[in-house]
């Protein structure tokens, strides 16, 4: 399918398949006798799990990190991106450092904000 049509299956727009492929997150597509890029299930697909992956929180450097292992998440769409509820090091799935860095990272943002909104709110409430 053309780049339209395959960014409409994905939920996004043909700069942003673009933009994966420079990025190296989208393998190149094939391409017709015309030159133009043929897309199949297998992209769009792979275009849903970086969409989603962003969606949560990760960037686009992040999934950098890990893209030649993008397809296992294509593949098993249940499969962790994490490390499983486990202490054994290195049992996490495709990207494992890459979410747990993540998540830190959102711990740290969340106690910021807790600690402003409660500072915030001594400070406000009772003196207007």
């Amino acid at each position: 399918m053309r780049i339209g049509d395959a960014a409409a299956a994905a939920g996004t727009t043909p700069r942003a398949l673009r933009f994966y492929e420079e990025r190296g997150l989208l393998p190149p597509p094939r391409r017709t006798a015309t030159g133009q890029r043929d897309y199949g299930p297998g992209e769009v697909a792979r275009v849903r799990v970086i969409r989603e992956l962003l969606t949560l929180g990760l960037t686009v450097e992040d999934l950098r990190s890990f893209a030649d292992r993008i397809g296992l998440l294509v593949e098993n769409p249940q499969r962790r991106c994490g490390r499983p509820d486990s202490d054994v090091p290195g049992a996490g799935g495709p990207g494992a450092g890459v979410v747990d860095r993540r998540i830190a990272a959102l711990d740290a943002e969340i106690d910021r904000l807790t600690r402003l909104r409660t500072g915030l709110a001594q400070r406000t409430y009772g003196q207007l």
